[in-house]
Formats: C-alpha cells, structure tokens, sequence
C-alpha cells in the first residue's frame, strides 16, 4: 500500500518556524535511519559485514531511476549538483545559451570550461525579469547554439520553467537542467531534458553529499567525460596497470568511489519519496505555498513570485520597499522564522511538513513588522 502524504510528511520533525527548504531541508527519518544503520556497520567492520555498503551505488542509481525516468546505466552518483553540471559543461563542444542570472553552478561550469578547454562558448540570455522563457529563448539562439542550460525553478524568482516549451523552441539541441530548486516536488517531465542534474539536500531532504547526473543517449553519444577517473571505466574491478577508456554510459561520470553511506540516505530517501509519489508531494506542497503568500497577502507585503500553481513550486518571495528590508528581517529573526534574505528580497519556502505553528509564527513576525513600520 502506498504511503500516504499525511505519514510521508510525518517522518520528518524540523522545529516550527522553519520556512528555508530552498536553502537545505532538515533530513527526516529516512536520512536518519540509513545513516545510524550504516555507520553502525562501519563502525563495527564485523568479517562479512561490510558488504551492503558496497551495494549502495546500484540502489541509489535505481532510486534515481525510479523518480526520474531515467535509466540506471544513464544515471551517475555525485556528491553535490555542481560537481554534476561541470562534468556535463566540460564536455561540451560549441555555444551554450543560459542566463547570467542562473545559480553559480551553471554559469561558472559554463566559464570555468571555457576557460580551460576553450571550446565552450556561452551565449548569454536576456530574460524576463530573471525567468527565462520560450519565447526569450526562441529569439536569441543561433546556429552555434549546440545547448540551452536552465534551472528547472530559479532560485532567486521561484519561477517554474515551462520544459515542453523549451523543447519545442530548442530542436534538438541538448537541454541541461539544473533540478535542484525542484527535484522531489515538481512532477517535471525529465524526459525532455538530455541532461539532468540534482542534489538531496533541500526538497528530497537526504543531506549533503547526494546529488546524481543523469544523461540521455543522445547526451551521452555527444558529451566528452573529461573528467573520467578510474571508476568510469568498462571494467568491473579495479583497473590495475593501465589506464582505460571511458565508460560508453553514464559510469564515466566519475571520478573516485562515493560515499556509500551518503547514498544509502539519499537512497533511502528517495525510495520514500516514490512510495509517496511527487504528484501528491507537490499538491500538498501547494497547499503550503498558498498559505504562506495569504499571511504575505494579510499584510500587504508585495509578492513577486508567481501565483498560480503551474508557474511555481515551493519558493515565495518576498520584495518591500528598500527601507524596510532590515525591519522584517529583524522581525522573522526574532520571532524564529528561518527564510533567506538575499538582493533586497526575502525568500519563504515551505514543505509538506510545514504545520499551522509555522504559519502563526509567520504571522506574529509580520505583525510586529508592521507595527514597527507604522511607527
């Protein structure tokens, strides 16, 4: 029987107040127990006992699988997304269309490969207030443009990228995503995307050190695995004596062995994750949403993240007027309300764990900064 939203949410006790899951979301019991499990058995290295640790790398890339579509031999490992996109932006060759507004992680890969190799070019896009868009897209590719990088929900907007009608402008270029402000509460279709790239510890919630890069066939028959160490070979043990070739599937996208017991969280996570199901995550998640921007609404504050549903995920944004930025921040401070303040703006970003305290919390805080306001 499929867990229910009400018990997925339930597996996860973060202290009220808490509203910065775009920043890192506090692991729940999932994380938890595949941590304390295996650290029990590393910590003892009983004869015989060690074995399951050594099966983690299969597991996470079939949980990956499962929430992604993506197939095990098209999915690699990785500690965080950044390492995950350089891999993806030094291997290739020609123009790439992307934002300069984009989180860091894209747009140094971009330059640091062009940089070093030379043969990446970026095309920097001019977007609609910070989202970028078919349209906005359509107008500025040439026949350079080998690749378009996005992030499926920009960080510091909250807008949720329209994937279908990227794909439709772009042809068959390949289309990078960077998942991360998304994955495991957007139901997006990744099968458009020829390379994908996520870590676990903001919505997935497994912690740091989980990430995956997970590449198409065509991205594959395309990208050049520049950074390929020993365990991206075709071999299944350790490569003595010589140096091998790269892995013609997504196993050249590594450098060294991972951390097992890092996947076995994200793993587990994820395994939790699917039972539940993203669709009933990010309708649950909505719900959430929507009540953080009524208090937002409540107290006239000017929300500049989208509103409708098919246009947002998990981020509300929050712009006042330049004078009072330091006055509400102040205010969520010291009513413990976690939420980044960053660029004149303060982001509000909820999960399906986020109860009425949090709200109320959320409230007082808004009410003492509009008492303060009117003074």
């Amino acid at each position: 029987m499929p867990l229910s939203i009400d018990a997925y949410a339930a597996r996860f006790h973060e202290e009220p107040g808490y509203l910065d899951f775009a920043s890192v979301g506090p692991i729940g019991d999932a994380a938890r127990e595949e941590t304390e499990a295996f650290q029990s058995l590393l910590a003892g290295g009983r004869f015989g006992s060690l074995a399951p640790i050594f099966e983690q790398h299969a597991r996470v890339r079939a949980a990956v699988s499962a929430v992604t579509g993506f197939r095990t031999d098209q999915i690699s490992f990785q500690p965080n997304t950044s390492q995950g996109l350089m891999h993806a932006l030094f291997g290739i060759t020609g123009g790439v269309a992307l934002s300069p507004a984009e989180f860091p992680s894209l747009t140094f890969a971009t330059v640091r490969a062009q940089q070093a190799l030379g043969v990446v070019a970026p095309q920097w896009l001019e977007t609609d207030h910070g989202r970028v868009t078919p349209g906005n897209i359509r107008d500025q590719l040439d026949s350079s443009t080998v690749a378009v990088a996005v992030s499926l929900v920009d960080f510091r907007t909250g807008h949720l990228v329209d994937l279908e009608g990227i794909r439709q402008v772009i042809g068959d270029r390949l289309l990078i995503v960077d998942a991360i402000q998304g994955f495991g509460v957007v139901d997006a279709p990744y099968e458009l995307a020829d390379v994908v790239a996520a870590g676990g510890q903001k919505w997935v919630r497994a912690g740091w050190g989980t990430g995956f890069l997970a590449l198409s066939d065509r991205a594959l028959e395309h990208l050049t695995p520049v950074w390929s160490g020993f365990t991206g070979t075709e071999h299944d043990g350790l490569p003595l004596d010589e140096v091998l070739p790269p892995a013609g599937d997504a196993r050249a996208y590594s450098l060294s062995n991972g951390d097992p017991i890092a996947m076995a969280r994200f793993a587990g996570a994820l395994e939790e994750l699917a039972d539940v199901g993203v669709a009933a995550v990010n309708a649950r998640l909505a719900e959430r949403v929507s009540d953080v921007i009524d208090v937002a609404d409540e107290f006239a504050l000017p929300v500049v993240s989208p509103r409708a549903e098919n246009q947002r995920a998990g981020i509300v944004v929050i712009e006042p007027e330049s004078d009072q930025l330091t006055v509400l921040a102040a205010a969520l401070h010291n009513h413990g309300v976690s939420v980044t303040v960053r660029g004149g703006t303060v982001r509000l970003s909820p999960h399906v764990s986020t109860e009425a305290e949090s709200l109320t919390l959320l409230r007082s805080a808004l009410l003492s900064f509009a008492t303060a306001s009117a003074r």
